[in-house]
């Protein structure tokens, strides 16, 4: 099980843990580049202005500040930095930084350009179970140069959910929607002030019907029919593409709305064929950040729904843009040490052992350090994970050692120069050749099973 931070929201992991983080960081950098994906990584750090131009997250941002400032001009510079658009401060996310990237190296970019991306982010929120405020994301996008077919809409939801099928964790569902239709069937029932409406149904799992339908009424002026449609709209949840009729027979037409509805009719249409069981339609789903456009993703574990989405994002059309170029990009984002800390918590996974060493070379003498470092340098040259024992201590210490290791195996040499390989796990010790003995496909590298 993960232990508890010792700073509340920076996490930090054992080294068996991190043998688990390091599977589930190695297995989606496998999928992804199975599928065409090239690794980037930006900087940390991003103008307050860049990080802000999009989205309500002002408090969600951590600012740089110098230590060597006196505490008098560090207030001030606090000050100025909340209004200040050329101040610095820690992301928030990997997509802002993303789209500031292919803006500036866009001559150097081929269209469409497909990224995957692992790296640490901060956001100053309240630490509790899956938010922390530095923890690491692992995202792919796909970015065009003026246009971006729909189809990458559909090609991102199934690569994620064939990432997240590889890892050791429960059953999950991508909760699929579109902003085109919910934008487009708030404007045909006559609410005009859409991103309200959805920044309003983005918040119905956490406060309810009856508070959302009161604020729809109190703070966008909606009527008690027009609250009622809205809430009827973010009701409908469906496995396949029937979600269309129950759409269609709420009576709303509009041009917008249609556009949307045949969208997320492909999106589901091809995860029926393609990630049977893993995606559902539903309609509740608005995300919070204003710069989505169309495809809006968010994903649960089955049973596990407490924790919140452990993968989302969409499609976004206006984020990247350099004069009258556009660059409109669709890309999802995993929220890798949210799913270790549940990984761990509930031991759904472990690692075979605690250190990547699979073989210690125990020393007979002092002296015989030098020779051992000759096995160990054969032993890792093919690919053996190999550490040499640092004194000459008793081989019942030696053996110990390894134990509190995890280390399965001991190389002991005698003083006519044969070798013996001892699995310390069953006892069982037999004649070895530092030249050609390999321990079992199990025990060569380190193996994370789920429980």
């Amino acid at each position: 099980m993960a232990r508890t931070a010792s700073l509340s929201g920076f996490p930090e992991w054992l080294p068996q843990e991190r043998l688990v983080e390091l599977h589930v960081l190695d297995t989606l950098r496998k999928t992804f580049e199975l599928h065409g994906f090239s690794s980037i990584e930006t900087r940390a750090v991003e103008t307050v202005g860049q990080l802000l131009r999009k989205g309500e997250i002002d408090k969600e941002v951590y600012g740089l500040s110098r230590l060597q400032d006196d505490e008098a001009d560090a207030a001030k510079q606090n000050q100025a930095d909340k209004a200040d658009p050329n101040a610095l401060a820690l992301h928030f996310d990997l997509t802002v930084p993303f789209a500031r990237y292919v803006v500036e190296n866009a001559g150097y970019l081929a269209f469409p350009f497909r990224r995957y991306q692992i790296q640490k982010v901060w956001r100053g929120e309240r630490p509790q179970e899956g938010r922390a405020r530095e923890f690491t994301q692992a995202d792919i996008d796909v970015v065009g140069d003026g246009e971006l077919p729909f189809r990458y809409d559909v090609e991102i939801a199934l690569v994620i959910a064939e990432a997240l099928s590889a890892l050791p964790i429960p059953d999950f569902r991508l909760r699929i929607n579109n902003r085109k239709l919910a934008e487009g069937f708030y404007r045909g029932i006559g609410l005009t002030d859409t991103a309200g409406v959805l920044r309003s149904i983005d918040k119905l799992e956490k406060i309810g019907a009856g508070k959302v339908a009161e604020l729809l009424k109190s703070e966008l002026g909606a009527t008690e029919e027009q609250a009622a449609l809205a809430l009827k709209l973010a009701g409908i949840r469906t496995e396949d593409t029937s979600f269309v009729q129950q759409v269609r027979a709420l009576g709303v037409t509009d041009e917008l709305l249609e556009e949307g509805l045949n969208e997320l009719e492909q999106v589901i249409q091809a995860a029926v064929q393609r990630a049977p069981g893993k995606v559902v339609a539903d309609l509740s789903i608005a995300r919070g950040l204003d710069y989505y456009t169309g495809t809006v993703v968010e994903t649960v574990l089955v049973g596990h729904e407490q924790l919140g989405s452990i993968c989302s994002g969409g499609r976004y059309d206006a984020l990247a843009s350099k004069g009258n170029r556009k660059f409109p990009g669709v890309g999802l984002s995993i929220g890798v040490t949210r799913l270790v800390s549940r990984i761990l918590s509930q031991e759904l996974a472990t690692a075979s052992r605690s250190v990547p060493t699979a073989v210690l070379v125990a020393l007979n003498t002092d002296d015989s350090w030098s020779a051992a470092q000759d096995i160990a340098a054969q032993l890792r040259g093919r690919g053996i994970a190999t550490e040499v024992a640092a004194k000459a201590e008793k081989f019942g210490k030696q053996i110990k050692f390894a134990d509190r290791r995890g280390i399965p195996f001991v190389w002991f040499t005698d003083d006519d120069g044969q070798h013996q390989v001892k699995d310390i796990r069953s006892g069982e010790q037999v004649d070895a050749d530092p030249a050609t003995w390999t321990p079992s496909e199990e025990d060569l590298h380190v193996r994370v099973t789920t429980a």
